[in-house]
């Protein structure tokens, strides 16, 4: 089974700050990739009210099944590989795998995937690396006629992190402006 625990901190930039950050990494237009994500829950937002998160990343050549579930510190993901046939298919039909690791782990929560439906999407330009803090996501995103910018630290430690995230946003002169969750701010501008 693909699961792996997801501590990491985030917040919103300025288009000034995100430029910044671009031209110190020397980031490139190969550096980055775009991403669609697809974002899906049941009418009654059952996997909202136990702080869950189920979307299809669609990328150029495959796509994921991810459902972000609580853990001790940070969200535990569970993942299923699609090829881009599945991808497209499940995202044109507006479904998701009925069966796979996914689909079990929503069994937990008593929600079956002919259950959910397709609420919100989001696409995002992306720059991935590593430096010594983690691993650094950089992002522009467009959803519901929204455009925004972000910066994420991925760590293997919550506490750690947390003041490596603080030293990072000083280094760059970052006023901290608390991010909700993608799905968060997808499903908030589709209301």
């Amino acid at each position: 089974m693909s699961q792996q625990n997801e501590i990491e901190f985030k917040t919103l930039l300025t288009k000034n700050d995100y430029n910044r950050i671009v031209q110190y990494y020397q980031l490139q237009g190969t550096d980055f990739h775009t991403q669609k994500n697809c974002y899906f829950d049941t009418f009654d937002q059952k996997l909202a009210m136990n702080h869950c998160g189920l979307r299809i990343r669609q990328f150029a050549s495959y796509g994921e099944l991810t459902l972000k579930t609580p853990a001790k510190v940070g969200l535990l993901e569970t993942t299923d590989q699609l090829n881009i046939e599945q991808t497209e298919q499940l995202i044109n039909q507006q479904k998701i795998l009925t069966n796979g690791h996914v689909a079990d782990k929503l069994a937990e929560y008593a929600i079956a995937a002919n259950d959910l439906i397709l609420f919100a999407e989001l696409t995002t330009k992306r720059a991935e690396f590593s430096i010594d803090e983690g691993l650094l996501a950089l992002d522009e995103s467009w959803y519901a006629n929204q455009h925004d910018y972000e910066l994420e630290l991925e760590v293997e430690n919550s506490e750690k992190g947390k003041q490596d995230f603080k030293k990072l946003l000083d280094k760059f002169d970052i006023t901290y402006r608390p991010a909700k969750n993608k799905i968060e701010r997808a499903a908030y501008m589709q209301q």
